[in-house]
């Protein structure tokens, strides 16, 4: 599905066109499960975020001024649903047993334990310059990125409908995508 046909969609599903909503749903859906799947959230969390995503759609549908651009949207909104509930987890599961962290395995030194530590601290520091370098990416890779890592990855056929990318474009900009994140990192010191 391209943009224009999206953009004609929205529009006429804004005039009440039941045909063109379901069309927009089964359109963009894939979009919006890759973005939710990409997350890794628990199979509930998962179909509650999607079903939060298209409500807020139904709800902000009238008021997009990109119609076409209706892909985006759904992307960037599912990426925050998805963000919204992996906070919420992670509050739960500190608060739920605040001596959790104080626990040593027993098996484990105290200095092996030191040593783990200072591995994971590491090692989330890269990720967070990792994020924060691709967040510095244009929209366009970030959305195509996003996409692509989706488990199980979709078709380029998909992310060509869902994206408006030709096909034989896809792996190209991919590539270019990557390098410049990789470029970015390797500035940082992060790699």
């Amino acid at each position: 599905m391209d943009r224009a046909d999206v953009g004609a969609l929205v529009r006429s599903a804004v005039d009440g066109d039941a045909a063109a909503w379901k069309a927009l749903v089964e359109g963009l859906s894939p979009l919006v499960w890759s973005v939710v799947r990409a997350h890794r959230l628990s199979d509930a969390d998962a179909h509650e975020v999607y079903q939060t995503v298209w409500f807020r759609f139904a709800q902000h549908l009238g008021r997009l001024r990109e119609p076409e651009k209706a892909g985006s949207w759904l992307a960037s909104t599912a990426r925050h649903e998805c963000l919204k509930v992996l906070r919420s987890l992670r509050r739960l599961t500190v608060t739920s047993d605040p001596h959790l962290l104080d626990r040593v395995s027993e098996d484990r030194t105290p200095e092996q334990s030191v040593l783990d530590s200072e591995e994971a601290a590491a090692e989330s520091e890269r990720i967070r310059w990792m994020w924060q370098e691709f967040e510095e990416l244009g929209e366009r890779c970030r959305q195509l990125l996003r996409v692509l890592m989706a488990s199980p990855p979709p078709s380029y056929q998909e992310v060509s409908a869902a994206l408006g990318i030709a096909v034989g474009s896809i792996g190209p900009l991919r590539q270019r995508c990557l390098r410049r994140l990789r470029a970015r990192l390797d500035a940082r010191g992060a790699l």
